[in-house]
């Protein structure tokens, strides 16, 4: 069984439903002690922007967005931002939140390719 997981997320703005989700299922699986890594492309990108998570409460029985990424971060998961979906939308690492780090996608391909599972939002 691999020791990492990898929760992709695409949607912020546009589904702030699934990007909570993502989230949780990333936070579920840091407390499983898994290595635990967020990669954020498209319109994802926005949870990692500043003042964006704060936008997103979906309600009971989820946390609102900033303070499941604030707990993902400070229990050490990895917040993986795509380089060029961020170029898209005129945005740069100055417009990130601490714990987030720009990132192509052979870092995703990496990750993976040492086996271990994801799954997407």
């Amino acid at each position: 069984m691999a020791d990492t997981f990898c929760v992709t997320i695409t949607h912020c703005r546009t589904d702030g439903d699934k990007a909570t989700l993502g989230f949780v299922v990333a936070n579920a699986a840091l407390g499983s002690e898994k290595d635990t890594m967020v990669f954020l492309s498209t319109d994802g990108v926005y949870c990692a922007v500043k003042g964006e998570a704060e936008k997103i409460d979906e309600g009971a029985p989820f946390a609102p967005l900033k303070e499941l990424i604030g707990k993902f971060v400070k229990a050490g998961g990895k917040i993986f931002v795509c380089t060029p979906c961020l170029k898209k939308r005129g945005l740069s690492e100055a417009d990130l939140i601490e714990g987030a780090t720009p990132a192509g996608g052979a870092v995703l391909v990496e990750w993976l390719a040492a086996g271990s599972p994801c799954v997407a939002y």
